[in-house]
C-alpha cells in the first residue's frame, strides 16, 4: 500500500471516528435531535471497518493512526467548530506527526 493511500484511509478513519463522536456529543447538548445518533453509529462502524483495512499489526497502527486523528481533529476544530487552531495546537500536531513518522520509519525498517 503506498504512503498516499495509507495517509488516505487514515484521514478517512479519523473522520468517520470523530463523526461517530461528534454527532451524540451534539444531540447530548440538546444542539442536535435523536436521529442523529443513527449516522453517528454508522460512522463508528465504519471506523471499525476502515481500522481493519490498514496495513500492518493493530497496535503499530493505532499509535501511527493517533498522529493523523490529533491532526484531523484539529482540522475539525477549525473547519466544522470555526476555532482557529493556536501555536500551540500547531506545535503539538507536529509533535504527533513526528512520532508517528518514527513509528512507520520503524516499521518499514523490520
Amino acid at each position: 500500500m503506498s504512503l498516499l493511500t495509507t495517509t488516505a484511509l487514515f484521514v478517512l478513519t479519523a473522520i468517520a471516528e470523530i463523526v461517530g463522536c461528534y454527532l451524540p456529543y451534539l444531540w447530548l447538548k440538546d444542539k442536535a435531535p435523536a436521529w442523529v445518533l443513527l449516522p453517528a453509529v454508522l460512522a463508528l462502524l465504519a471506523f471499525v471497518w476502515l481500522l481493519s483495512l490498514h496495513p500492518t499489526a493493530s497496535g503499530r497502527v493505532y499509535a501511527a493512526y493517533g498522529g493523523v486523528y490529533v491532526t484531523t481533529a484539529i482540522a475539525w476544530l477549525w473547519l466544522v467548530d470555526g476555532i482557529r487552531p493556536s501555536g500551540w495546537d500547531i506545535a503539538g500536531v507536529a509533535l504527533c506527526l513526528a512520532g508517528m513518522g518514527v513509528i512507520m520509519v520503524g516499521a518499514a525498517q523490520r
